[in-house]
């Protein structure tokens, strides 16, 4: 069995940073890609950011050029940068690994609430 860990969500001010990292705490797996997803009150999860093995990287429209995602395959860990942090990115951000046991499943973190404050 695997399970995510989050961390580094919290209260900021609009302008700021913060940086979530996620590590899955069973390396017995392939992890194939790597995301995140946050889900702001009263509205559907949505897809950040994602990161394949090779180590191509997607981004919604509405972060790029403020968030980076990167891996660290040794650790087992993804990370999300966030920088330049607005009202509109608050939410409960979540993990997503894609992983490879024979065949393809997914797990989610626990998530972790990032507000940012006006």
């Amino acid at each position: 069995q695997v399970q995510l860990v989050e961390s580094g969500g919290g209260l900021v001010q609009a302008g700021g940073s913060l940086r979530l990292s996620c590590a899955a705490s069973n390396s017995a797996f392939s992890i194939n890609h790597m995301g995140w997803y946050r889900q702001a009150p009263e509205k559907q999860r949505e897809l950040v950011a994602i990161i394949t093995s090779d180590g191509i990287t997607n981004y919604a429209d509405s972060v790029k050029g403020r968030f980076t995602i990167s891996r660290d395959n040794a650790k087992n860990t993804v990370y999300l940068q966030m920088n330049s942090l607005k009202p509109e990115d608050t939410g409960i951000y979540y993990c997503n690994l894609n992983l490879w046991n024979g065949s393809s499943f997914n797990v989610w973190g626990q998530g972790t609430q990032v507000t940012v404050s006006s």
